[in-house]
C-alpha cells in the first residue's frame, strides 16, 4: 500500500504559456505507466507510439503544438518502453492487445471517459484492438504506418531491418540514448521475432478479424514513401474497417507525422473536430 501512495504522487503539473501540462507514472494492470498530458480541452486524445518508441522520441510536436485549447493531449510509454521501465519489454503473443487494455486503464486512471486515438505503426494496431474492443470509449481513430497481417514482403522488410548496425546514425541515436546500446539491440531483435510470428497464422493476421467491429469513424493516413508499410495496408483497412477514409501523403515516409508536423497536426484537427 506504501508503494501504491507513492506511486499515485509521481507527477507534476505545471503551466506552459497558461496551457496546463503534467507527467508521471500511474500504476495500471501490475505495471506502472509513464504519461504526460498536455492541452485544457474537452476532447481527450490519446497517442499511441510505434515499435520500442515513448512519448518524447514519437510525440513531441503533436504533444506541443495540437490545439491545447480544444484538445487534452496524453502521451504515453507501453509497459517496458520508455519510462515505463523497470521490467523491459516482453512480447507475449497477445502484446499488442495488452497495450490496448493497458492504455484503457491509464485513461480511466486519469479520469477520461471517452477519447481519441491517435497511433501511430505499432502504436496503431493497438489502437485497432482498443476501438474494436471497447467501442463505447472511443470517439475517433487516427492511424498511420499500421497494419493487421504481415505478409512475406512485410516478413522481408523486418529481415531487412533486424541488424541496427545497418541503420543510420540518425534513426539509431534516439534508441541508443534511450535504452543503451545492447538493450536497444536486444529489444528491437525480440520485437522483430514477435511481429514475424503473426505471418505463421492463418491468412498472417494481427487483427484482421477485428475491424468489422471498429465503428468510430476512423482517419487512415499513409505517407506513400513509406519503406516499412506497402501500401496495401492502409487499402485493405480502408476496405475493412466500416466508414473509415484513407489519406495519403505524397511526400510522406514512415515518421510523416514528424517531418510534415505541420500539415499532419492540421489533418488531424480537423478530423476530431468534424
Amino acid at each position: 500500500m506504501a508503494r501504491f501512495l507513492q506511486t499515485r504522487c509521481l507527477c507534476t503539473t505545471i503551466m506552459r504559456n497558461t496551457h496546463s501540462y503534467s507527467s508521471g507514472r500511474r500504476p495500471v494492470n501490475g505495471v506502472e505507466l509513464y504519461y504526460e498530458q498536455t492541452g485544457r480541452g474537452k476532447h481527450a486524445v490519446l497517442l499511441f507510439p510505434g515499435a520500442l518508441g515513448s512519448t518524447k522520441t514519437d510525440f513531441g510536436p503533436q504533444l506541443k503544438s495540437l490545439n491545447q485549447e480544444r484538445l487534452t493531449v496524453v502521451g504515453f510509454d507501453p509497459r517496458g518502453y520508455g519510462q515505463s521501465r523497470p521490467p523491459n519489454r516482453d512480447f507475449p503473443p497477445d502484446f499488442y492487445e495488452r497495450d490496448a487494455e493497458d492504455a484503457v486503464g491509464l485513461m480511466k486512471s486519469l479520469g477520461f471517459t471517452k477519447f481519441s486515438l491517435l497511433g501511430w505503426s505499432d502504436g496503431g494496431i493497438a489502437a485497432l484492438f482498443l476501438a474494436a474492443k471497447h467501442p463505447d470509449l472511443v470517439n475517433k481513430m487516427v492511424v498511420w504506418g499500421s497494419n493487421s497481417f504481415v505478409s512475406q514482403q512485410d516478413l522481408q522488410i523486418y529481415n531487412m531491418v533486424r541488424d541496427v548496425s545497418r541503420w543510420s546514425p540518425r534513426m539509431r541515436k534516439p534508441m541508443e540514448e534511450l535504452y543503451g546500446g545492447q538493450i536497444f539491440v536486444e529489444m528491437w531483435q525480440a520485437w522483430v521475432d514477435a511481429i514475424g510470428q503473426f505471418a505463421q497464422r492463418p491468412n498472417g493476421s494481427i487483427c484482421v478479424e477485428l475491424l468489422s467491429f471498429i465503428h468510430c469513424p476512423t482517419l487512415i493516413i499513409h505517407g506513400e514513401k513509406d519503406p516499412m508499410v506497402p501500401i496495401f495496408h492502409p487499402q485493405f483497412l480502408l476496405q475493412h474497417i466500416p466508414g473509415s477514409q484513407l489519406h495519403l501523403m505524397p511526400e510522406g515516409k514512415h515518421n510523416l507525422h514528424l517531418r510534415f508536423s505541420d500539415e499532419f497536426n492540421k489533418l488531424v484537427e480537423d478530423f476530431l473536430e468534424q
